[in-house]
């Protein structure tokens, strides 16, 4: 329950992250921040730029002096943090500096990294494309800019006619973007960060905002610190820091959130307490009896409600092991009128055999219950990348998609490309290519086995750690001659361990980006420092290739015209050498390629603003119009008339990308189904994996920042104290945790931040001495295709001692 002490206990946490942050600037002889842009005497510059870590999209005041970043502050003006920052923000201008960057192309030879120059690295790519273009795939990340995701997306598709081409956010978010266009047609949230201020209700559907989200998560402390009442419902398998300020703690069995999602929509229904009114003029019904599709299959009221009839009570309280009353009382909420509701979900719902399927259910019962459409009645997914959206999802970077919400399997969406990009029709293969996990398997399979991925080029990510079932995708490629794996990064990896050729990466501020965040907002900021040695943009590489090809005479790396695919003009109208490091930042490249990319976003009311309006903003949330007088609005609440300007005149709601074709929502009907791989007498408990507070996905970064690492050193197993004792384990004992996949030893943690019930582990992933992912599964959503991390089938014991060796 919400307690007075648990207040305190909050801001005392968040007064010791700005604390730190103080000593951070002070600890680089820092002038305060925001008190001028050049503190006396000492020449500090201040800018703005969003934070390098999650999908929040907080703005962060840049310290720049003598060439290096010396100090962080939150940004006041930002309307995302108000001036507040996360731990790891705070220390966000410490990730450049770890002793280990990379500074020169390395390629291996004879076992060993040796160096090489930028120009050996581009010919060694640029020769395995040009002989074999159907056999290479890119693999690029929630971390590309929106013009690095556009230059991948158009050098894949217009210029090698290869659709092998996904980010790393199919690993996160692909069943959020299958959920939300299955429902309204297109993808992202509706609502936006405002809802958390308006809101009388906030679910947590399987996530851990306190830890994984801080920022966002103090709105509602903040809120209750005034005084006002904010009902706080945490819905988990694990009780975690989110947990200590819940009003109500739902511990369900893994995977019955789908029967949990089916419940209410039943006593909805059943009782008729659902919003009659709203369901009858802006909602459909669909059901999903081909489990893989998309759109499913229409369905009426009547049908809906029977296909409801099995989740009584009874049922799904012996389904999921929670009390009667704790699923009454989501219920009775859901059908009140007096309170708006606002479901937050990440990874818990994402990463899930049935992804989709309980992303659609939970969009439905907020339709069902006409809690949509008003700030505070929202269902929001979180992204875990500050450009999981803005590039992945809405730039388009993955093996199905094209910009701006097109598809490679519609002729149409194909064709708006092409005369977009200036090259003939046909040029875009209309065969989507590999996804995720199946791009990485192709990698890692013998040549004569149908392995026909043999080059793969990654940027802004770290597979080698991230990807479920490591030694099936990842590790296989070890003994494989003929594969090739090229990687783009700031820091030695995982991944870099395997690589042929490894590129130094400019990071952050080092360059020029645009992110797009959680709530649709996008965010330009300039480069501020010089990137070490020779490490160059990704976005300068993916151009350079492409020159490298063009020169080779690659028929794809010319437009229709015969001129160059990135061509790009000066003022003057002449050829600008994109390709040319030396001359690269002589105009701004990241400004030609987002204005060149704006026009795609129209098609599906994603409308972004110019460049320049971008640069004056701290972000602007699509659709952005231009109003009557030259100026620029955001939108915050999508689909409503009083806000959305897409919403013909005089219409309360619109779902203006109705699947059905009517301005309808669909409200979806999708059975519980059982984990592919549950406990048994072998393997009787429940694995999951995630982050913690101190460090960001794969902890490339942040482990390179000596106070988050001293805080956080290495992973560990969480288990509940009675399995401990059964299994003879105590508090910094190591285990050993086992899954049919592999073994892992842990140090046990018994009463720490996060507690697993009976019969649960779990581990989170950032270290990459311990690496969980060894153990993980590959299943995947059949209509997303994202894996489930967070469930499958383990066994726990003590470890027998090392061997030693004398």
């Amino acid at each position: 329950m919400n307690t007075p002490l648990q207040r305190r206990d909050f801001l005392r946490t968040s007064a010791m992250a700005a604390a730190a942050a103080t000593v951070h600037c002070r600890a680089f002889g820092a002038a305060e921040p925001g008190t001028a842009a050049t503190a006396p005497g000492g020449g500090i510059a201040w800018d703005k730029a969003p934070c390098r870590f999650c999908g929040t999209g907080c703005h962060v005041k840049v310290g720049v002096e003598n060439g290096k970043v010396v100090a962080i502050a939150g940004h006041e003006q930002a309307a995302v943090n108000k001036g507040l920052l996360c731990v790891k923000g705070y220390h966000v201008g410490g990730i450049l500096y770890g002793k280990d960057r990379l500074t020169t192309p390395l390629l291996r030879r004879d076992g060993k990294l040796h160096p090489i120059t930028w120009d050996e690295a581009l010919d060694v790519i640029a020769k395995r494309i040009f002989d074999n273009p159907k056999g290479f795939a890119f693999y690029g990340s929630g971390q590309w800019t929106i013009p690095e995701g556009y230059a991948a997306q158009k050098f894949m598709r217009a210029g090698l006619s290869n659709n092998h081409l996904e980010p790393n956010a199919r690993l996160c978010m692909a069943s959020a973007v299958t959920g939300f266009i299955s429902t309204y047609g297109v993808d992202e949230p509706a609502g936006c960060y405002d809802d958390l201020d308006a809101c009388d209700v906030v679910i947590t559907w399987g996530n851990n905002p306190a830890e994984m989200h801080p920022v966002l998560f103090s709105r509602l402390i903040d809120r209750r610190t005034r005084g006002e009442k904010v009902t706080l419902i945490d819905l988990g398998t694990r009780r975690t820091r989110t947990t200590e300020f819940a009003d109500h703690y739902l511990e369900f069995r893994p995977q019955t959130d789908l029967a949990i999602a089916n419940f209410i929509a039943r006593e909805l229904v059943y009782n008729e307490t659902y919003d009659k009114d709203f369901v009858d003029k802006f909602c459909a019904f669909r059901a999903d009896p081909d489990p893989s599709s998309l759109l499913g299959l229409a369905i009426s009221f009547d049908d809906y409600r029977k296909a409801l009839e099995p989740y009584t009570l009874e049922y799904t309280a012996k389904l999921t092991g929670l009390p009667a009353e704790q699923l009454t009382l989501l219920a009775e909420l859901f059908a009140r009128r007096d309170v708006k509701i606002t479901s937050l979900w990440c990874m818990g719902m994402n990463q899930h055999t049935r992804g989709t399927a309980i992303n659609r259910l939970v969009h439905g019962i907020h339709l069902l219950s006409g809690h949509f459409g008003k700030p505070g009645d929202a269902p929001t997914s979180l992204t875990g990348q500050p450009s999981a959206c803005g590039t992945a999802r809405e730039v388009g970077t993955l093996c199905h998609a094209l910009p701006g919400g097109r598809l490679i399997a519609k002729e149409e969406h194909r064709q708006q490309c092409e005369d977009l990009w200036n090259v003939e029709h046909e040029r875009i293969n209309p065969t989507p290519g590999y996804h995720t996990v199946l791009m990485w398997e192709k990698f890692c399979t013998p040549t004569a086995d149908g392995g026909d991925i043999d080059t793969l080029l990654v940027q802004v990510t770290n597979p080698g750690q991230s990807l479920p079932n490591l030694h099936k995708i990842f590790k296989a490629k070890k003994n494989l001659a003929d594969k090739f794996l090229i990687v783009s990064d700031v820091y030695p990896t995982a991944t870099t361990e395997l690589a042929d050729l490894v590129l130094p990466a400019s990071m952050w501020v080092e360059k020029n980006g645009i992110y797009g965040n959680s709530e649709r907002r996008t965010q330009q900021w300039f480069k501020m420092v010089e990137p070490p040695g020779d490490a160059r943009d990704d976005c300068w590489m993916t151009l350079a290739l492409a020159r490298r090809l063009f020169d080779l005479g690659m028929p794809g790396m010319k437009d229709k015209d015969g001129r160059f695919l990135f061509h790009v003009a000066d003022a003057e109208g002449n050829e600008f050498p994109v390709w040319d490091w030396s001359r690269y930042y002589g105009m701004n490249v990241d400004k030609a390629l987002y204005e060149e990319y704006r026009p795609f976003t129209t098609m599906k009311h994603k409308n972004l603003a110019p460049y320049d309006t971008l640069a004056a903003a701290q972000g602007l949330r699509w659709p952005v119009v231009e109003q009557p007088d030259g100026s620029w609005r955001e939108t915050r609440y999508r689909f409503s008339g009083f806000d959305d300007p897409f919403v013909a005149e005089g219409k309360e709601i619109q779902f203006y990308h109705s699947t059905s074709g009517d301005d309808r929502a669909q409200i979806w009907f999708c059975p519980y189904e059982a984990h592919p791989e549950e406990p048994d007498a072998e393997f009787p408990f429940w694995l999951c994996t995630g982050r913690v507070l101190e460090h960001w996905h794969t902890g490339t970064m942040t482990m390179r920042l000596p106070q988050l690492r001293d805080a956080m050193p290495n992973a560990y197993v969480e288990m509940h104290p009675d399995d401990a004792v059964e299994a003879g384990l105590g508090n910094g004992d190591i285990a050993l945790v086992a899954t049919r996949r592999g073994e892992l030893r842990l140090p046990v943690w018994l009463h720490g931040r996060g507690r697993p019930p009976r019969g649960s582990l779990f581990v989170p992933f950032f270290d990459e001495t311990l690496l969980i992912n060894d153990l993980t599964l590959d299943a995947v959503c059949p209509v997303s295709k994202e894996p489930d991390y967070k469930k499958c089938a383990a066994t726990i014991r003590k470890a027998p001692p090392l061997a030693t060796t004398r």
